[in-house]
């Protein structure tokens, strides 16, 4: 009998614990300090990336606005973590918006000074008018992050922004695509580099990668502008019509900014236009926007739409740091919309028509009840906060400084 305890024992003992499903695509907020905006249940953009760029073996590209560090902030762990990968041999290529690099100019040097990283600047306003400000890493051809984390000390603990880390060959592939294309150019004359030729393809979408809770996600890229992307499919602007106008009972949508107007005063219709014919079908709408945009033009347009019946606008005030004050920060930052808390679009783009048609930026449609309905979470977390103000058309909505104090 005891032999037959003991048996039974040892094969109990010999089963293991099913392993948890395989994740190959997560959310990633940063926070700003002293709000109340965190979630418990989503990593911070920091842990993430140190984790992503540790895995690094063979290239890191990167391709980013600008880089702004400070001393014992924590992109420092960030840039360590860079020049550590390079060391092991991980050959890595930086490129940044080369206006931005002027304001920025110390970071990117130095990383440039270290062994098996090349750093180039991109002077995209030549080429098409705006600048280079897409925010995206892959790591190995096969993992990439996209969000509206700049890389910025303050990105990580003073703005609140959203990302993705996704695990997906052909997705890498694709952002693959517009990275060699900007790294050309880059080494180009501007007077060369406008008339230099998209390599046109079609990718095979969607996508497909293992999801929370063991769901299949199934996902596509977006770039801009339209004239410079490999899939003219896969523009920003038409994906988020597309999004808008396929939703059925909810929208949520937060931007840094906001305008139905082009910079010249003309009016942009296609996002404005689409969001009402939504609301015009009945569908429940709710719009954020950063308090960047209070004391400026675009608060007559906002009023404008938060008087259309079932849509509803409203600004966030993130307080100031009690450390003291730090320009081009406390604010949200995040760019995404999510429709029925099903399918949803989170980018490197404002709401504006610049963005689409002269800026370099990049996206992921994503649809995934799981994500989807986290992202509409996020969304209510910031609405029901009390940095909230509601748009309303008796309001008065001051400037408030965010930029360096003079």
């Amino acid at each position: 009998m005891k032999n037959i305890f003991y048996l039974l024992f040892l094969l109990v003992s010999l089963v293991q614990t099913p392993a948890a499903p395989v994740q190959n695509i997560e959310i990633v907020e940063s926070v700003p300090v002293e709000t109340t905006l965190d979630n418990p249940d989503i990593r911070n953009t920091l842990e993430v990336w140190l984790e992503m760029i540790g895995r690094a073996r063979t290239t890191l590209d990167i391709e980013e606005f600008y880089i702004s560090d400070e001393p014992g902030k924590m992109l420092e762990k960030v840039l360590a973590a860079i020049t550590s990968a390079a060391a092991r041999g991980v050959k890595t290529r930086i490129l940044a918006d080369a206006g931005m690099y002027k304001t920025y100019p110390a970071s990117a040097d130095l990383l440039a000074r270290q062994k098996n990283i090349e750093v180039r600047r991109i002077n995209f306003n030549a080429v098409a008018g705006g600048p280079q400000h897409a925010k995206y890493f892959i790591i190995d051809g096969r993992e990439v992050f996209i969000g509206s984390q700049n890389f910025d000390w303050r990105a990580l603990e003073h703005i609140h922004e959203l990302g993705l880390r996704i695990v997906s060959d052909p997705l890498a592939a694709a952002f693959g695509d517009i990275f060699e294309f900007d790294w050309r150019l880059a080494a180009l004359d501007p007077s060369t580099a406008k008339s230099y030729p998209v390599n046109r393809k079609t990718y095979p979408i969607p996508f497909r990668v293992a999801g929370p809770a063991g769901e299949t996600t199934e996902l596509f890229p977006t770039f801009s502008p339209l004239n410079h992307i490999p899939d003219l499919a896969l523009w920003d602007e038409s994906a988020i019509v597309r999004l808008i106008d396929g939703a059925q009972r909810t929208l949520t949508l937060q931007f840094l900014s906001y305008s139905p107007e082009d910079r010249q005063g003309g009016r942009y219709a296609a996002i404005d236009d689409a969001l009402r014919r939504a609301a015009g079908r009945g569908v429940r709408g709710r719009i954020i926007v950063s308090d960047w945009q209070k004391g400026t033009a675009a608060v007559a347009a906002l009023k404008s739409l938060a008087a259309v019946p079932n849509l509803e606008v409203a600004f966030t005030a993130i307080p100031g740091w009690t450390g003291g004050y730090i320009s081009f920060a406390r604010v949200e930052h995040c760019k995404y919309i999510v429709a029925d808390s099903t399918k949803f679009w989170l980018g490197t783009s404002n709401c504006e028509k610049s963005y689409y048609y002269g800026s370099r930026n990049l996206g992921i449609v994503c649809t995934s009840p799981g994500l989807g309905g986290t992202l509409a979470r996020i969304f209510q977390k910031s609405w029901n906060s009390p940095y909230r103000e509601t748009i309303t058309q008796a309001g008065q909505y001051a400037r408030r400084e965010h930029g360096e104090k003079k």
